[in-house]
């Protein structure tokens, strides 16, 4: 609920008043460390119901076609047609389920080797495509070649697997750390081997990380300039920086350990029901809400450009005061809950609901 609610007051924010708030940034990495830990819990479940692996895997790779190509028709339809290969995050969410299909496989040791492995080579792949070549307007832009799309899709668009996999990959090992994996054999996740990090630990290594990430950047004008520019860099999210990525993923360590030591082993959460009401239903329709959410703010805007004879874009970011856009982004997220508990939590909806027919 967390990452959904970020991304959505950003976005307006961002796209609709020019306006970078503090918690821009955050989204993101949280949303896709989430996506590993969804998976793992999603894959205890299917063996917890007895489904073979290679049921799994069949049902996996569906799904992970399904974000993908649901990521290309959401470039085109939302962001306009020549943003096709922007590699936004929903064409990098459906990369990763293939990748975390393939992890589920491994020892948890590589998948946490080759976290590290991405976050150590990311800078040295963006100095060899020379990234900044990319972005020379402050945005992602390619020649519609097969090279530029393939270097835009592993290291230069908005999300590229490097780095970006590492947070998929750190929530997908985290959660089986956390909760335990179920077995072949159909066990139920309380049957399941038992969990080796507890979530006060997972709470101190966060602390640490983003706490280690915080330092590097108050000294980073002290550093060796190749060190500071080249392999860790400063903090941005575009590039991804070594230091972006250590502490985003420390916060996201933190929140989410957090998070579980307070809701989810807290019994007195369960009166408060309506808190997990809310929580539940932005997390059950967060791929809904995040796409709906892009088409709620942006189309009005790019129907006026033309309606008023400028290009689509010409209202991008200067269409009104940021004391407009963010409370209409509160009003989205009260229609958006409104609506969803009027449909009820039983009746299946929204992408998330196609994604079921279609995949599983």
């Amino acid at each position: 609920m967390i990452a959904i609610f970020t991304m959505v007051f950003v976005h307006f924010a961002e796209n609709l008043s020019g306006v970078g708030l503090p918690i821009a940034g955050f989204g993101a990495p949280l949303f896709a460390f989430l996506s590993g830990v969804s998976y793992l819990l999603w894959v205890n479940g299917q063996m917890a119901r007895g489904r073979s692996d290679a049921e799994i895997s069949k049902v996996s790779i569906r799904r992970g076609l399904f974000v993908f190509g649901v990521g290309f028709a959401f470039n085109v339809l939302v962001w306009l047609p020549e943003d096709i290969f922007n590699w936004d995050v929903l064409t990098f969410i459906g990369a990763a389920l293939l990748v975390l299909n393939i992890a589920r496989r491994l020892p948890l040791s590589v998948s946490a080797m080759t976290a590290a492995v991405i976050l150590m080579i990311s800078p040295l792949l963006r100095a060899q495509v020379e990234y900044e070549a990319y972005w020379a307007n402050g945005y992602f832009e390619l020649d519609p070649t097969l090279s530029d799309v393939l270097i835009g899709f592993f290291v230069t668009g908005y999300f590229p697997l490097f780095p970006w996999l590492v947070f998929s990959l750190a929530g997908f090992t985290t959660a089986s750390l956390l909760f335990g994996e179920a077995t072949e054999s159909g066990a139920a996740p309380e049957d399941a081997e038992p969990a080796m990090l507890s979530p006060r630990w997972l709470i101190a290594i966060g602390a640490v990380s983003l706490g280690i990430a915080i330092a590097i950047r108050l000294l980073h004008s002290h550093l060796p300039e190749v060190l500071a520019k080249t392999v860790l860099g400063g903090w941005t999210m575009f590039p991804p920086t070594t230091t972006y990525v250590f502490g985003t993923l420390g916060w996201a360590f933190l929140l989410f350990g957090a998070a579980h030591l307070l809701i989810d082993r807290n019994p007195r959460m369960l009166r408060r029901k309506g808190l997990l009401d809310i929580a539940k239903t932005f997390s059950r329709y967060s791929f809904t809400i995040y796409v709906l959410h892009h088409i709620v703010h942006l189309w009005p805007l790019w129907i006026y450009g033309v309606v008023t004879g400028n290009e689509p874009t010409h209202f991008w970011q200067n269409s009104m005061p940021i004391y407009i856009s963010l409370p209409l982004a509160l009003v989205f997220m009260i229609t958006c809950f409104v609506l969803l508990r009027w449909i009820g939590p039983e009746r299946r909806f929204g992408i998330e609901a196609w994604m079921r027919w279609l995949c599983d």
